[in-house]
């Protein structure tokens, strides 16, 4: 068409598909050109302000790197990460939360009882639970993969100075579903703010935390991946993590124990000697 106007070129555009388009890619497509249009049009957006957006996006391309994904963590502050999280949790299963922009592949196997603690300090976590379906039958030799910050705040591939699988594990739940396995406390950290991130957050007043939280990918035959997190109930950033992952049923208390009470059969059996702190998180699959 060689008319287009402000108040045309959505349908032209529309209209420029080829007939063999796939038509989820069409209406995808179609949608994602209509929303962007209608924005511009009611923020009457400037050459200036379309410029500094595309000036973003290339920041993030330049910055982008197998282990950091300024993308990622776009949609991550943005909330679209959790928003298509939600939209596609089965309310009778566990909530699904972001996935992050640091989870590292291939993780080391983490035998039942082990620890991912290794040499770091800080107060021991002991972590259990068992892998179910939403009938409430056990799933056995589910596999979690874990992961966490250290006790600096940082992951293993945003810091030099830990290995690039620390903190980082793969379990075989057992034959009733069940895992257990100790690590240190998490902590609260911030998201990269350094990049285009961080300028975002900066002119939107919002500051770069998220709670602290434990990793998991639940996978099972015959039974959706779950990627989702778990937070302490006492954390200060529970009520504003800067990437909306938070959920209620995601939300655990962190029991204070005895030394005396910590359990046979773990890697650290015998080796406590201060208080711990425990943690049951049972998790509740989807049928594929």
């Amino acid at each position: 068409m060689r008319n287009v106007t402000v108040d045309n070129i959505t349908e032209v555009f529309a209209a420029y598909f080829g007939k063999d388009t796939d038509p989820r890619t069409r209406e995808v497509l179609v949608a994602l050109a209509r929303h962007i249009h209608d924005f511009a049009r009611e923020v009457n957006l400037t050459h200036y302000e379309w410029r500094k957006g595309l000036a973003m996006l290339e920041h993030a391309g330049r910055i982008t790197t197998p282990e950091r994904n300024e993308f990622v963590l776009f949609s991550d502050v943005l909330g679209l990460s959790s928003l298509v999280d939600m939209m596609h949790s089965n309310p009778a299963a566990t909530s699904s939360s972001v996935l992050g922009p640091f989870h590292v592949s291939n993780p080391p196997p983490l035998e039942m009882g082990g620890d991912m603690r290794r040499d770091y300090g800080g107060t021991v976590l002991l972590v259990e639970g068992q892998v179910r379906g939403t009938d409430g039958e056990a799933i056995p030799h589910a596999k979690i993969d874990i992961w966490q910050t250290a006790p600096n705040g940082m992951y293993s591939s945003q810091d030099p100075d830990q290995d690039i699988h620390s903190f980082h594990g793969l379990m075989t739940a057992d034959e009733t579903g069940h895992f257990r396995f100790t690590t240190v406390r998490p902590v609260e950290y911030t998201v990269p703010s350094d990049g285009p991130v961080g300028e975002l957050l900066d002119a939107a007043g919002r500051h770069p935390w998220r709670p602290s939280h434990l990793h998991y990918i639940v996978t099972a035959p015959g039974y959706r991946t779950l990627v989702t997190e778990i937070f302490p109930d006492d954390d200060p950033y529970l009520d504003q993590d800067t990437v909306f992952g938070v959920r209620d049923d995601l939300v655990m208390t962190y029991h204070k124990k005895p030394s005396s009470d910590f359990p046979e059969g773990m890697a650290l059996s015998g080796k406590v000697s201060e208080p711990y702190l425990h943690v049951r998180f049972d998790v509740i699959l989807s049928l594929a």
